[in-house]
């Protein structure tokens, strides 16, 4: 069944052009194709995601997607270097340091794009 296929995230943003941008120059993704209004951006692994535009975008508090990594503080830094800027959390149970959280296995760091959705990097430890 559904485990065998493919999962995609869907980030909805209200300005496409302004989302683009901050994804294709601080994040470095190249689109692949430009489909009805939105655009796909492919990551490693078969994995992609669709960035469409609608008035709903940035109403979620939680994480919209996460990319695994080897080594969030490398990944972090690269980005900060680019402008990305970090959540910092400190309540019961998330406590982030230098923007970066340790728990249940993995280290975390999250970061907003400019629509609002929030977005993670994970590294297993």
């Amino acid at each position: 069944m559904l485990q065998k296929s493919p999962m995609f995230a869907y980030l909805p943003v209200k300005d496409l052009g302004r989302a683009r941008q901050f994804y294709e120059q601080k994040l470095g993704f190249k689109p692949k194709s430009e489909p009805a209004g939105g655009v796909v951006y492919e990551s490693a692994g078969g994995t992609a995601c669709f960035m469409y535009p609608t008035p709903n975008a940035g109403t979620s508090r939680a994480s919209q997607a996460f990319w695994q990594v080897e080594d969030v503080e490398r990944e972090v830094a690269e980005l900060r270097g680019k402008g990305v800027v970090f959540e910092e959390y400190d309540m019961p149970g998330l406590q982030t340091k230098n923007g970066i959280a340790t728990g249940g296995g993995a280290k975390t760091a999250w970061f907003k794009d400019p629509e609002g959705n929030i977005l993670a990097i994970v590294q297993s430890v």
